[in-house]
């Protein structure tokens, strides 16, 4: 079993938003996190290279990223990207992000159920709790 945390994160109005970040790059550490669209909007996500991408809002749908956790335990199968927040100018913005983690005392690495026939983990078994602390 997991444990299942919901941040309240409040971005106030910008008259400059231009000029600041309101989450910098980061990836999820998490297995998956949830998020609920407003129609506001703010998200870039990086999948690949230095390309970041503005996720459109769609108010009402459920944003599901895939967080560094379940990167290692699928082998690199699922892969965790960058993300992140601009403010908006002229709005305040109120996110709610839920975040699936393994609980601290669990030991994260690739399961074996995915790996296939002489298939070699790509990383080594680790204490959750050591990768949130250097995280």
């Amino acid at each position: 079993m997991g444990l299942l945390v919901a941040n309240l994160v409040y971005y106030p109005e910008c008259p400059s938003s231009h000029l600041v970040v309101g989450s910098g790059r980061h990836s999820e550490v998490s297995s998956i996190t949830l998020l609920l669209q407003d129609d506001i909007g703010g998200l870039y996500a990086r999948p690949e290279g230095d390309q970041w991408i503005h996720v459109s809002p769609v108010k009402g749908a459920l944003i599901i990223n895939i967080g560094d956790a379940l990167q290692i335990m699928s082998n690199d199968r699922y892969k965790s990207i960058d993300y992140r927040v601009f403010l908006t100018e002229g709005t305040n913005r109120v996110s709610v992000p839920i975040f699936a983690n393994a609980l601290c005392n669990s030991i994260i690495g690739p399961l074996l159920e995915v790996l296939d026939a002489g298939e070699k983990p790509m990383y080594k078994n680790f204490l959750f709790v050591d990768y949130l602390i250097i995280s």
